[in-house]
């Protein structure tokens, strides 16, 4: 018998070749780790940017301070940023809408990919601000009316909407005042939370940078993008 025959492997002008039923294993071995070093890559030096999904914003039918119905639905297919707060609200209360305003200011620096940016905010004192009385705090504030919806509405409804839908908390005082967290919020043109703001003092650069990555998303996850997108979702590749 000749035993060289039986040797792990062969040689070829002095060159091991491995025998078929051990090239397997190793061509196994190359299609199991060259995705997962694909992922550890795209984790790590994160090529697409995305913000998280974090849940679905709710679903409303408020008045605005020119008196007309303004909906969720209404704002499909526009990136919107929320805020809450009321027209009585003195200093030291938080003063979250000047802060909308020099994002109202700014918007025409944003690259919206052409998606159109609307601001809403949400007053938690109906009694106080019905439509005149916002129409009047609008008014002070020197709004774009047409991106700007002042809105309230029956106060049960909009404790669900802000409390329930956005999870922002507001407590009425005895004064007649209200006791709230500072917070804004940023939804996509399909209605999805994007973004979380727990401050009274908005960064419009941040908001600039956020609008501009959800807008690129919207834009760019066409067919074979998706996938790349889907995978920024998947390992968490967000913004710090």
């Amino acid at each position: 018998m000749n035993y060289s025959s039986m040797s792990i492997a062969t040689t070829v002008q002095g060159q091991a070749i491995l025998p078929a039923t051990k090239k397997w294993p190793v061509l196994w071995y190359i299609l199991f780790t060259l995705p997962l070093i694909a992922a550890l890559a795209f984790a790590i030096f994160q090529p697409i940017q995305v913000l998280p999904r974090i849940s679905l914003s709710p679903g409303f039918a408020l008045t605005d301070q020119d008196g007309k119905r303004l909906t969720n639905e209404d704002l499909r297919g526009h990136l919107v940023l929320y805020n809450f707060t009321y027209s009585h609200c003195e200093a030291p209360c938080p003063q979250t809408s000047e802060s909308m305003r020099l994002v109202q200011q700014q918007l025409g620096q944003f690259n919206t990919q052409g998606i159109p940016v609307d601001l809403v905010t949400i007053s938690f004192d109906p009694e106080r601000d019905p439509p005149e009385q916002l129409r009047r705090y609008a008014n002070n504030l020197k709004i774009d009316a047409t991106r700007w919806h002042f809105v309230s509405g029956e106060p049960a409804r909009v404790k669900n909407v802000i409390g329930g839908g956005f999870g922002a908390y507001y407590q009425r005082n005895a004064d007649s005042s209200f006791t709230f967290d500072p917070m804004f919020v940023l939804v996509d043109g399909v209605g999805i939370i994007r973004a979380k703001y727990r401050t009274a003092l908005l960064d419009p650069a941040i908001v600039r940078r956020d609008i501009g990555l959800v807008a690129s998303e919207a834009r760019n996850s066409q067919g074979a993008a998706r996938v790349a997108y889907e995978a920024a979702h998947l390992f968490l590749c967000y913004p710090k």
